[in-house]
């Protein structure tokens, strides 16, 4: 069973939870999701692992002051989580923004990263969704908040709950969007979305593509999953990816859609228990990213 723990990052309540034993796995969820998206995998992964799994700030229990929601930004406060924890180092699985958060981690802190998992990852191509683009619209600051204190939001939520207990049970896509977007009820997590996704989204997509950097991960074991019917993001981005890290390993859950790891949990907590025996941990200093560099600008 899980705890649920808080720490004080830099005077802002971080709310997290940990169990298992073992090398530590951080498990980062994406936008307008929380850490309770990790569920029905965590106990499969704490067997074997020390599972860390925040809320981000302005995200679920944790705090959602007027702050930096940059990507660099969350990867510092995740690198200042783990030395808390007191953990110099781990493996890092993010999903959607939590997949641009991880990558961003690998390169601020290379020397912190052990491996690397990218779970229907941001950062990775321009093609993302029209309801996560419309956050970057004109007068969006108005009109989200407004929609969302009518309680549209959470009818989708409610709805699902309704077909559940009818015995209808709608995709994880459905139950995930739906419960994130319900979140949006609240003032201070809809103003925290909304500086969220204006970092990386504009009009036309997500304007930030980690793939320009992804040479620097030739030396990190990496796990790419992807649910071939993702609505959000398409899988074509899994295969670019991959394109790029020939050395990565690829699994593409075919019946799953943006949250393969609850479309399959069992099947997710196999793949990535498998990756995390099959591969030794990055040792990476500041030399071996000078040659990375250096083999690049050569090239």
């Amino acid at each position: 069973m899980d705890d649920i723990c808080v720490a004080d990052l830099h005077g802002h309540p971080v709310t997290y939870r940990m169990l298992g034993e073992g090398p530590p796995l951080l498990l980062l969820h994406g936008i307008t999701s929380s850490s309770q998206t990790w569920a029905d995998v965590l106990p499969g992964l704490a067997e074997r692992h020390t599972v860390i799994a925040p809320d981000l700030l302005g995200h679920g229990a944790s705090a959602k002051p007027r702050a930096d929601y940059s990507l660099g930004s969350f990867a510092s406060s995740m690198r200042d989580l783990l030395l808390m924890l007191g953990h110099e180092r781990a493996s890092v699985v993010g999903h959607s923004l939590g997949g641009g958060i991880a990558m961003q981690f690998s390169y601020q802190f290379p020397e912190r990263t052990e491996r690397l998992a990218l779970i229907s990852s941001g950062g990775l191509g321009r093609e993302v969704h029209l309801m996560l683009r419309a956050a970057a619209l004109p007068g969006s600051d108005w009109v989200l908040p407004a929609v969302a204190r009518t309680g549209l939001l959470g009818a989708g939520a409610a709805a699902g709950r309704l077909l559940a207990r009818a015995g209808v049970h709608p995709s994880s896509d459905f139950e995930g969007i739906a419960d994130g977007w319900a979140t949006l009820e609240d003032p201070d997590t809809c103003r925290a979305f909304l500086h969220t996704a204006r970092s990386i989204i504009d009009l036309g997509g997500q304007r930030v593509d980690a793939s320009d950097k992804l040479y620097l991960a030739a030396g990190l074991p990496v796990l790419i999953v992807w649910g071939a019917h993702d609505p959000l993001i398409p899988v074509a981005h899994a295969h670019h990816a991959h394109d790029l890290l020939p050395h990565a390993r690829l699994e593409v859950f075919e019946q799953a859609g943006h949250f393969p790891f609850r479309d399959e949990p069992e099947r997710f907590v196999r793949v990535l228990g498998e990756f995390m025996a099959e591969t030794q941990p990055a040792q990476v200093d500041a030399a071996s990213v000078r040659r990375l560099h250096a083999r690049r600008t050569a090239a």
